[in-house]
């Protein structure tokens, strides 16, 4: 693939994670919608895996869904099946590792609270499961689009770099 073609991959990932979550989906799912193509599972399933981590895992602000939506995806594309295989599991583990390094030097964080401007509140504050209503005032206020868009962005390189399915487990 062309350098030209690769970062035009890059910005449609990025434009469709974004869309995603502008049309509804959590942050997770809008990963899930941008690689859509590559993930090997049906789409319902893949929003369905993805619906429990929006809000930082169901609310909780915990890590950023759009970042678990990459690890889930980096799952799917360079994880393992076997349970013994030891050598699989440490070079996922240490992709997942790689990505959240690449996001953090980006963002500052991976935790959805802290990227929200919500580190100093309790946790217990932090926890309401309503869904905050998608107004324009909801967009406005949060960073999420672009963080979303972020997070696809950084997976989308780091596909370029290392190519799924060409054995390159690290």
């Amino acid at each position: 693939m062309t350098e030209q073609r690769a970062q035009e991959t890059v910005n449609e990932r990025e434009k469709a994670a974004r869309e995603a979550f502008l049309q509804g989906y959590n942050c997770a799912q809008a990963i899930m919608v941008a690689f859509q193509d590559v993930i090997g599972i049906e789409p319902e399933t893949a929003l369905r895996l993805a619906s429990s981590f929006g809000g930082g895992m169901g609310r909780m602000r915990e890590v950023c869904g759009s970042v678990s939506g990459i690890f889930m995806v980096a799952g799917l594309l360079y994880g393992y099946s076997d349970s013994k295989e030891k050598d699989g599991k440490r070079a996922l583990y240490a992709i997942v590792q790689e990505l959240a390094a690449r996001y953090r030097a980006e963002a500052g964080s991976i935790i959805c609270r802290e990227l929200l401007g919500m580190a100093g509140v309790a946790e217990a504050d932090n926890t309401d499961p309503e869904p905050g209503e998608r107004t324009p005032e909801y967009y406005r206020k949060r960073p999420c689009e672009v963080k979303i868009g972020l997070a696809a962005r950084i997976l989308d390189e780091y596909m370029q770099e290392h190519p799924p399915g060409n054995g390159d487990k690290r």
